[in-house]
């Protein structure tokens, strides 16, 4: 992933600024301790796909917010 995209690209939940993860597959951001995925090599910028660091479950959806698009497992 291009490191401009990067340097663009901000958190979605605090809109602080994201780093590279240790295994290069993810997008961290520091201040929420959630990694956003990188698939494909398009970075996953969607808070209920977000990895939590604290405890390495996904975080949960805010409330009223589907945990799966409809058709999907989930």
């Amino acid at each position: 992933m291009d490191t401009r995209l990067i340097e663009l690209l901000v958190c979605p939940v605090c809109k602080g600024p994201l780093q590279r993860g240790d295994d290069g597959q993810a997008l961290v951001c520091p201040a929420d301790r959630l990694a956003f995925p990188i698939r494909d090599g398009i970075p996953v910028m969607l808070e209920n796909e977000a990895v939590s660091l604290d405890q390495g479950a996904p975080s949960p959806a805010p409330a009223g917010t589907p945990s799966a698009l409809p058709g999907q497992p989930g």
